[in-house]
């Protein structure tokens, strides 16, 4: 399974508020053209000693290489209506020493690598004389044994003086997980070993961002999230105190509710701090903190370095144990260190390129972006990813 990071680097996107009244005077309709194209290639990898694949002992070796082409395009119409496309489409190619151990075999079967495709497309109508901004998505992944389809609906409205906006976002995800099981349960009597089971997800969200002052700028979001389904991973090894072997087995509904707060604060020229601070609780009973700063920090107009650090810590769900720890009396059981209590450390370093005539001699070349960062988990787990993005204008 990939791990995803969110460094939280993007909070100026999410608060692009005008202090100035929108000048409805007069429109230019413009056909729709590309606005920016933009390339994002990482490489992540990650090491440990608690693979759920063999209930929860055993290496954690993963590799996985990521490439995103996302394309924007933009209509100008009648009014100053601006119709926003978003197209991307990314594939990811993975290589894991623990999923291989799902036949018990080292390095050669099917299961020691996989690769995920995942489309989307999004559509967003602003009108800039209202405050008002109206979208659609959709969006899909698929591998080998995971299957899924969404769906976004959103609505976002600034106010009268252009210095807050609240939005909301309603999203669905519909999946499909193959039974694909430990090859010694396949045929066991309980067992879910063949076919597929589903997995809903339901989100709904909403935030404030306001402009405190020319330096200042804040964000408040609130999350709820259910998920329904087969909430289980059926390669999921669980050893109890008897030495006997189940399937990972978890409730079939959970409730997820985060809480965040962002703030960016400019500091002169050429220093931002950006702030972000989260908390989350669930009815499995897992509750987390994550702190996140990032200091970007403008040495000359055309370059910049962001250096980063996010503090994470979590309870363990009330269903964890580890190996051969869990016992007959157990309803729901897992030996997934991902739901294990654990602190995590994630530091690193962005470096931004922009210069006004374009990188390597192409004017249309506008941004260069490239990140590195370092993770570490109490629970041994440790990692180390790359991300390099091009932006085409």
């Amino acid at each position: 399974m990939k791990r995803i990071f969110i460094t939280g680097a993007a909070l100026l996107g999410l608060m692009r508020l005008c202090a100035q009244t929108a000048d409805t005077t007069a429109y230019e309709t413009k056909k729709l053209k590309i606005e920016e194209i933009n390339l994002v290639s990482s490489y992540y990898s990650q090491d440990g000693n608690n693979a759920s694949v063999t209930g929860g002992i055993g290496t954690q070796k993963l590799t996985d290489i990521s490439n995103v082409i996302d394309v924007n395009l933009v209509k100008i119409g009648e009014n100053g209506i601006k119709h926003n496309f978003n197209i991307e489409a990314g594939i990811d190619h993975y290589t894991s020493a623990s999923s291989d151990k799902i036949d018990l075999q080292a390095n050669s079967s099917a299961s020691s690598a996989d690769t995920r495709f995942y489309p989307s497309l999004n559509y967003t109508k602003e009108n800039t004389e209202k405050g008002t901004t109206i979208g659609a998505g959709l969006s899909s992944s698929t591998e080998y044994d995971y299957q899924s389809f969404g769906g976004t609906l959103s609505f976002a409205q600034k106010t009268k003086d252009r210095n807050g906006e609240f939005s909301a976002r309603a999203q669905v995800f519909l999946d499909q997980v193959k039974l694909l099981a430990p090859i010694e349960l396949r045929g066991v009597s309980g067992a879910d070993y063949s076919g597929n089971a589903a997995r809903n997800t339901f989100l709904g969200a909403i935030s404030y961002a306001q402009v405190i002052n020319q330096n200042f700028q804040v964000m408040v979001e609130a999350d709820i999230v259910k998920q329904q389904g087969y909430l289980s991973l059926p390669f999921h090894r669980v050893y109890f105190n008897d030495g006997s072997v189940y399937q990972e087995n978890l409730p079939d509904s959970r409730l997820k509710i985060p809480i965040a707060l962002r703030a960016s604060y400019f500091l002169g020229d050429n220093v931002i701090i950006r702030a972000y601070y989260r908390y989350y609780t669930d009815d499995w009973n897992l509750t987390s903190h994550t702190a996140n700063i990032e200091v970007p920090v403008k040495i000359t107009p055309f370059f910049s370095i962001s250096p980063f650090y996010r503090y994470y810590t979590q309870t363990a769900i009330k269903y964890f144990n580890a190996y051969q720890q869990h016992t007959a009396m157990d309803d729901y059981y897992t030996s997934n260190y991902d739901l294990s209590g654990f602190d995590s450390n994630f530091v690193g370093l962005g470096v931004h390129l922009n210069p006004v005539n374009g990188l390597f001699g192409v004017k249309e070349l506008a941004m260069l972006d490239i990140r590195y960062a370092h993770y570490t988990r109490t629970t041994g787990l440790n990692s180390n990813i790359i991300s390099i993005n091009l932006k085409f204008k």
